[in-house]
């Protein structure tokens, strides 16, 4: 399956991000104490497979700095709701993510495809 596919050490990053703060969302929203709630594994599972697909692939910005808004809209959505949840705890909970995820949105979006 396409969804399992290698990804390149930059992006696997990403995903662990959005992994770490889907879970804090639905941990602190959906009261999960361990794994996450259907709706936020879907929602992950979906990350995931736009980070496989995407068409700058190490050479991404964050996504929100994206020129490119791959995700539907109620996907994007939740991602604002996570981002805002579980971003400003992020400095606190996983330091060297945040700051690493902070980096890459002030890099300069390639708009090059591969």
């Amino acid at each position: 399956m396409e969804g399992n596919k290698k990804l390149h050490p930059r992006l696997e990053r990403e995903y662990k991000t959005i992994r770490l703060m889907t879970a804090m969302y639905c941990h602190d929203v959906h009261g999960t104490s361990e794994g996450l709630c259907r709706e936020c594994d879907d929602f992950l599972n979906y990350a995931r497979k736009r980070l496989v697909f995407c068409k700058f692939q190490e050479n991404k910005t964050s996504c929100g700095k994206c020129p490119v808004h791959c995700y539907k809209p109620e996907k994007r959505e939740m991602a604002i709701r996570i981002m805002r949840h579980s971003g400003p705890k992020m400095p606190f909970a996983h330091p060297w993510l945040a700051f690493l995820h902070l980096l890459d949105g002030i890099k300069k979006p390639k708009t090059t495809l591969r």
